[in-house]
């Protein structure tokens, strides 16, 4: 079923959801000091291309410096990811067959927002 879901979504929304990704994760690596803000973004992208089977859990070696980048990362990046998010979310669950694919996009909803001090992992 994970297989099914994942390539559903990589035609109706992942692919263009992951290219939003790396543009912003582009740009962020253009300055030497929003370098990690690049890296997350990347991370995110290859989650935002296949999201089924994986799942997004806070790291517990993050501090105080994951905090003030995510605060950087929502001013300038993280609100815009998240609109996409909620666009493509309300669009997918307009039909019954979208409606699996608009909830795991409300789910990326969070850490799009806040990547910094998040790990993505597989699910067993």
């Amino acid at each position: 079923m994970r297989l099914i879901l994942n390539v559903i979504w990589l035609v109706l929304c992942g692919l263009w959801m992951a290219l939003g990704y790396i543009v912003a994760g582009i740009i962020c690596c253009i300055l030497i000091v929003t370098i990690p803000f690049g890296l997350a973004s990347f991370r995110i992208a290859a989650y935002a291309l296949w999201p089924f089977g994986r799942t997004v859990v806070d790291r517990r070696d993050a501090g105080a410096a994951s905090t003030i980048g995510n605060v950087i990362w929502f001013i300038f990046a993280g609100l815009w990811l998240a609109i996409g998010h909620v666009l493509t979310g309300v669009a997918l669950c307009v039909t019954i067959i979208g409606i699996p694919l608009g909830v795991a996009n409300f789910k990326m909803i969070p850490v799009s927002l806040m990547p910094l001090g998040k790990e993505i992992v597989e699910i067993p």
